[in-house]
């Protein structure tokens, strides 16, 4: 073999070095597969909001006028979370708050972590198995945000103009690879 031949052969030996090294940089920054060992608890409380004041007795008047707003947060609809792409339990609760508010709570979420993950409302039937883990993004659908951690008790405020009859179910959204990680159907409760 020529001196040639060998620096030919170490010239593409390391050209196919750099591009490893590019293709794994590129793949590790899109896959993120240190997520799947990285576990972000969340706890925060359930959502309060202070009750809307009552219009004043006109004066002379013993009793205030205007309906009594409920005393406390009031659960909407609610469902149990089953697994899609990754294994995922837990609640979510649809709640509106005295002052008209409504939230997205999660509770009790175990999921797995991952790369662009969101919690969408939507109007998609919730599905078993592979079936329904690509079906959330066909429809209508509104993200109340990035999932703020792969585990534990969390909120989302739902927007004043979502109307929520529009909306039948909740999923953990993989905007990366378009997936759901897990969904919960929302029955009136």
């Amino acid at each position: 073999m020529s001196v040639a031949d060998m620096k030919r052969r170490g010239v593409w030996a390391g050209a196919l070095v750099v591009v490893a090294v590019v293709v794994l940089g590129i793949g590790a920054y899109w896959f993120q597969p240190w997520k799947l060992w990285q576990d972000r608890t969340v706890s925060e409380a359930s959502p309060t909001a202070a009750a809307p004041e009552r219009t004043p007795a006109p004066s002379g008047s013993a009793a205030p006028t205007g309906p009594a707003a409920p005393s406390g947060p009031q659960t909407l609809a609610q469902g149990t979370l089953i697994s899609h792409e990754h294994t995922t339990t837990g609640t979510a609760k649809l709640i509106r708050l005295p002052d008209g508010s409504r939230t997205l709570r999660l509770e009790g979420l175990d999921t797995s972590n991952g790369p662009d993950l969101h919690v969408w409302l939507t109007d998609a039937p919730v599905k078993e198995g592979v079936a329904g883990w690509r079906v959330f993004d066909d429809g209508k659908h509104v993200s109340l945000g990035k999932l703020k951690g792969n585990k534990g008790d969390q909120n989302y405020d739902v927007p004043a103009e979502v109307n929520l009859a529009d909306y039948s179910s909740v999923t953990i959204w993989c905007d990366r690879f378009d997936v759901s990680f897990g969904a919960a159907p929302l029955t009136a409760a």
